[in-house]
Formats: C-alpha cells, sequence, structure tokens
C-alpha cells in the first residue's frame, strides 16, 4: 500500500496562523485548518485531493429543497469518496442515509406523540403497559423477546433493501451503484419465502399512476419533513432525559430517567 509522508519540510510555506496551504491540507484529508505546529511527519494512505467545487446535482437538489439556505457543506461531504467506491457511490451512500433516516424519525416522531398520549394496542401485553409514562420508559417496559422481534424485523427490512438481486428484480439498482436513494424493493413481488399482501412502501397503490414531476416534488417534500423530524424526535429525547435543555418543550414531555441508548436496559 502506498503511503504519502509529509514532514516539516513540506509545509514551510504555511500561513503564519499554522494553517497548512488549502491543496495541501486537502491532500491529506483535512476538513477544516489545522491549528498547530507540525510535530511530525503526517502519515496518510492512499491520499485523496478533496475537490473545492461540489457536484452541480447536489447544487441544484440543495437549492430545491430549500432556496433560502441553497447548498450548505461545512464537512465538504459532498465530495467524499468512501471506501475507494468513487464519489458517485458515495454521494448515493449519502442520499440514501440522509431519507432512510428521515423516514425512521417521522415514524418515531409520530410514535412519540401518539405514546405520550397515552394511545396504544388494547392487547397484551401493551395492556399492561402504562400510558401515563415516557415512551422510552414504556420501551424499558417490554420483554427481551418482543425487543428481539421488533429490532430483528428492522434488521430483515435493512437486508432486503439492500441486496442487488432483490433490487435487480425490480429493474433497480444499488443506490451507490447507480440506483435511486431511498428506494425500497417491493415485498409482494420479491418475498417469495411467504405471500405478502401489502409493500412496505405504497401498500395501497395510492402513488401507482403518479407523474414523475409528482413523485420528484414528492420526495423532495419527504426529505424536508425527515430532515425536520430528525430534529423533532432528538428535541423530544432530549428534553425527556434532560428537563429544561430545549426550552420550547419545558413541562410538556414527560421526564425519562433510563438510558435512551441502552434498548436492553430496563
Amino acid at each position: 500500500m502506498r503511503k504519502a509522508v509529509y514532514t516539516l519540510a513540506d509545509v514551510v510555506h504555511c500561513q503564519p496562523s499554522g494553517s497548512l496551504p488549502p491543496k495541501m491540507f486537502a491532500m491529506i484529508g483535512g476538513s477544516a485548518a489545522f491549528h498547530g505546529p507540525v510535530v511530525g511527519p503526517v502519515v496518510r494512505s492512499q491520499p485523496t485531493v478533496v475537490m473545492a467545487t461540489p457536484p452541480a446535482e447536489l447544487e441544484k437538489l440543495a437549492k430545491d429543497l430549500n432556496p433560502v439556505v441553497g447548498y450548505w457543506d461545512p464537512l465538504n461531504l459532498g465530495n467524499w469518496d468512501l471506501w475507494g467506491q468513487g464519489s458517485d457511490a458515495s454521494m448515493g451512500f449519502l442520499r440514501h442515509a440522509e431519507i432512510k433516516h428521515g423516514r425512521v424519525a417521522m415514524a418515531a416522531f409520530v410514535g412519540f406523540c401518539v405514546q405520550s398520549n397515552g394511545i396504544k394496542f388494547p392487547w397484551a401485553p401493551f395492556d399492561a403497559i402504562p400510558g401515563d409514562i415516557s415512551p422510552a420508559a414504556q420501551w424499558d417496559m417490554l420483554s427481551d423477546a418482543a425487543k428481539l422481534q421488533i429490532i430483528g424485523f428492522v434488521g430483515f427490512l435493512e437486508v432486503f433493501s439492500e441486496h442487488s438481486y432483490i433490487l435487480e428484480a425490480d429493474g433497480e439498482k444499488h443506490y451507490m451503484k447507480g440506483g435511486k436513494p431511498g428506494y425500497f424493493p417491493s415485498l409482494k413481488d420479491n418475498f417469495g419465502v411467504h405471500p405478502v399482501p401489502f409493500n412496505l412502501f405504497d401498500p395501497l397503490n395510492a402513488f401507482k399512476n403518479q407523474s414523475a414531476e409528482s413523485k420528484a416534488k414528492g420526495l423532495l417534500t419527504e426529505i424536508n419533513n425527515g430532515r425536520l423530524a430528525m430534529i423533532g424526535i432528538m428535541a423530544f429525547v432530549s428534553e425527556a432525559k434532560v428537563p429544561g435543555s430545549v426550552p420550547a418543550l419545558k413541562g410538556m414531555i414527560t421526564a425519562y430517567s433510563g438510558e435512551v441508548m441502552a434498548p436492553f436496559l430496563s
């Protein structure tokens, strides 16, 4: 494996502030100015020069999503080269990740509101869980077997949506190989092991005859709603764990004393 070694002699033309020249710093994988003296060799495997100009596709998408903010990428994610797969694959990965996490956050946001108002399934074991406690505390009261079933089902959906064979059966490609970010294959057509009456997306075929323009507009709306939902669910969780941490929600969220990042502790 080739390695590039930059020593103090390579950076003698640093600015007085101690920051590396932009080109040199980009080659060693930086995303912000390096401060402080260079005390030894900097070693990085397979250096990649980071382009200063973001991809035109991302600039257009950003303006379509929010013309006021426009393209804002302080971490320069738009020019990442993840695992040496190229910028197009990296862009697909990041766009799919945002869409997927936005969808999860929208479901979580709605679920948090529903559970916070005492609405629950009226059968066991859910009827034994109080409705006047935090949604996170309600999760803690589930049995480990129930938690494993939920997490296992989510894992199945993840594997199903990532499998190239299943995507190709739908006439699609993986999002890192030129496919559509956010696309979820048909469960009804591709599960095979057992009949599935509905698909995860559009189970009633309400959008079957929707035009391409309407679908594109709907995806923009979904991304914006997902971004807002990610902020919203984190605000709910933060206020429940640390009352007063989100002033706008003070006194509105039931406090939670457990560990939100430890799903099997009760």
